[in-house]
């Protein structure tokens, strides 16, 4: 599947960034392409080691997810193909997820069913929101979602829930060496979202801190958000650690599923995983 984006056909629709902002964004743009070309592709796991995975393990993981979460396929982009993966499988799609509300409308997250990775070592703020809510760590395989419009009263403007709808990337970050999340936004009519708009469906605690706007790699076009993996390696680290604590195994094929619980701690209300609970105990 060759995919464009979205939203290079109309121009940026995003509010404009400060100058620091701007600044911050262009350095780290030129340090990352600069890294695809002096950076060495990991060809040897050390995924128990560190928590980073090869291009390898990355498509591994994406026929896993692929298989149990057929939401989510295979992809190509508009850009030259990466070399280093394989060229029918360059990223991670699915489209139309439902986003039925804001975060700020839904800011009561129970305690109990969270469990914060959190260390003086690492200092990220990751969440696995499902820790204490079950002891199963095995997968089901799930249908597509079907995004339906909640119904409300006619004329009854103010109680008209606005559902949104959202277009979900993953890439391998050649950089940091993990998987990488990026998003599109719409509205109820399919229009673009404005930036401003989709950091509406983001937690406040990472919105310009853990997603920022940045350039696709394989897509045309102006920035997107995207969550930023400079972290991840250290909590999956710390995870391997916590279950193998436990006299269990987590194995790398299972990265994405997990990934994806993860990233619930930055998008909440963006309902894409469909997968039973991951436990880490």
């Amino acid at each position: 599947m060759v995919e464009s984006n979205p939203q290079s056909s109309i121009g940026s629709r995003f509010g404009k960034p400060s100058v620091m902002d701007s600044i911050r964004h262009a350095v780290t743009r030129t340090a990352l392409s600069i890294a695809e070309y002096v950076v060495p592709v990991l060809r040897t796991s050390k995924f128990r080691e560190t928590g980073v995975i090869t291009p390898g393990e990355f498509i591994a993981a994406g026929d896993f997810l692929v298989h149990h979460c057929p939401t989510w396929q295979w992809a190509v982009g508009d850009k030259p193909i990466k070399t280093y993966l394989l060229p029918d499988k360059q990223f991670l799609v699915t489209r139309n997820v439902p986003c039925y509300k804001r975060v700020r409308q839904v800011d009561n997250h129970n305690e109990e069913l969270e469990k914060i990775i959190d260390d003086e070592e690492i200092g990220g703020d990751w969440v696995d929101t499902h820790h204490y809510a079950s002891q199963s760590a095995t997968f089901t395989r799930t249908e597509p979602a079907v995004v339906q419009k909640p119904t409300s009263n006619i004329g009854d403007h103010d109680g008209i829930l606005q559902t949104r709808t959202y277009d979900m990337y993953i890439t391998y970050d050649m950089y940091y060496q993990t998987p990488r999340m990026w998003l599109c936004g719409y509205d109820e009519h399919r229009r673009l979202l404005t930036e401003n708009q989709m950091y509406e469906d983001f937690s406040q605690d990472h919105a310009k801190k853990t997603v920022t706007m940045e350039q696709h790699p394989h897509l045309s076009g102006p920035p997107m958000p995207s969550i930023h993996p400079c972290r991840q390696a250290e909590v999956m680290r710390k995870l391997i650690d916590t279950v193998a604590e436990g006299g269990a195994e987590l194995d790398v094929h299972q990265y994405l599923m997990i990934f994806l619980k993860f990233v619930q701690a930055v998008i909440p209300t963006i309902e894409y995983d469909y997968t039973r609970s991951f436990s880490m105990s």
